[in-house]
């Protein structure tokens, strides 16, 4: 089971919605932050911005900036590999994986402009070019919505992430490996004043001996900025029409709560 901790704070069912896919990349967020926001900041990109491209269509002033060593030049070569020989091995090709094909041009036309893709890695402390910290990513930014999602390294920028919240409207995190960082979720959650409104185990990477979800996402609300309820959400999670299972070959993972 899940600490007390995990479970969300109770909120007004018709203030979440979800933007993004109805697979993974899609994210619950408390829809009263969206006009607000100016800048959406996203730690890890991989080959997926739907989330990004939605959240702009609803809100065209805010500015998309997203950070991710590993979409190089390197990247989009091995991709474009593995999509032509699906292309021509497979008979029966899915609409979505013919347009993946296509995915660099989709990116080319999102990141330019305002939008911006910086081949860097989210580090505490920066060393070299090739890397940039939080506190830098965040410097002189006003109301932000973080999105981050970058493999384990989370832990390393929790501390910069509760000092510097109060721009942050709305924090979505990915938790990996979380029975050996419990300790680590806990103390950044109970020293912040971002609060946890939405959980979600991600399937992707199955569960551990106890049934829960190696990886959670979480989205959290700044309680300065916005009124939140003092009391626990007494939803089942996944909630339904809400919340939907990353891999679709497997089922989604029901959470439990210690009373």
């Amino acid at each position: 089971m899940l600490p007390k901790i995990f479970k969300p704070y109770k909120s007004v069912k018709k203030n979440l919605i979800r933007i993004g896919p109805n697979t993974d990349g899609g994210y619950i967020i408390d829809k009263r932050v969206i006009k607000k926001i100016k800048t959406l900041i996203s730690c890890g990109l991989n080959d997926d911005w739907e989330f990004e491209k939605e959240f702009l269509k609803i809100n065209s002033n805010c500015k998309i900036l997203t950070y991710d060593h590993t979409v190089n030049k390197k990247f989009w070569k091995n991709r474009f590999k593995k999509d032509l020989i699906s292309f021509f091995l497979l008979k029966k090709l899915s609409l979505r994986k013919i347009l993946d094909i296509f995915k660099y041009i989709d990116y080319i036309n999102f990141f330019k402009k305002g939008n911006k893709h910086y081949i860097k890695k989210v580090v505490l402390k920066s060393k070299n070019k090739k890397e940039i910290s939080i506190k830098n990513i965040l410097k002189n930014k006003k109301n932000i919505l973080l999105k981050i999602d970058i493999e384990g390294d989370e832990y390393k920028i929790l501390e910069p992430i509760k000092k510097n919240f109060k721009e942050i409207y709305l924090l979505i995190i990915e938790f990996h490996n979380i029975h050996k960082n419990i300790s680590k979720i806990k103390k950044f959650m109970m020293k912040s004043k971002l609060k946890l409104i939405h959980i979600h185990g991600n399937n992707y990477l199955g569960i551990n001996k106890n049934k829960d979800p190696n990886v959670i996402e979480m989205t959290m609300l700044n309680s300065e900025k916005f009124k939140l309820s003092k009391n626990k959400s007494k939803f089942k999670y996944p909630i339904n029409n809400l919340d939907y299972v990353n891999f679709k070959r497997r089922n989604d993972i029901e959470l439990r709560f210690n009373d």
